[in-house]
């Protein structure tokens, strides 16, 4: 069970990105999927979480309060994807982002048992 990061890039304050988080090898139903951000020196940091959403769970939602209001975690099944849509950026958001699963949200990024790699988002004018 692998899982990838995509989408980030170079965007200006203000603007919008949507990263998407692909699992293969294994269904995203069955896990809470997590979105962390790591800086240079820092340890990641947790910012969103969507839960278990198999055999129809609603599935809840968390936010770190920094992202709260401009960042949106929605889950599609059968595209197996998580998205993280992140509107009103800030420089401070710049960071690699990276998403890791296990069977419920975290905030510690090593509790996680799959993790993977990272898409940098740099915000920027």
């Amino acid at each position: 069970f692998q899982l990838q990061a995509s989408g980030g890039g170079l965007v200006q304050p203000g603007g919008s990105l949507r990263l998407s988080c692909v699992g293969s090898g294994g269904s995203l139903d069955y896990y809470a999927i997590g979105w962390f951000r790591q800086v240079p020196g820092k340890e990641h940091e947790g910012i969103s979480c969507i839960s278990y959403t198999g055999y129809g769970a609603p599935g809840s939602t968390y936010y770190t309060d920094s992202v709260k209001g401009r960042f949106t975690i929605s889950k599609d099944n059968a595209k197996n994807t998580v998205y993280l849509q992140m509107d009103s950026l800030k420089p401070e958001d710049t960071a690699v982002y990276s998403c890791a699963a296990d069977v419920g949200c975290a905030t510690d990024w090593s509790l996680y048992r799959h993790r993977g790699q990272g898409t940098q988002v740099t915000v920027s004018s």
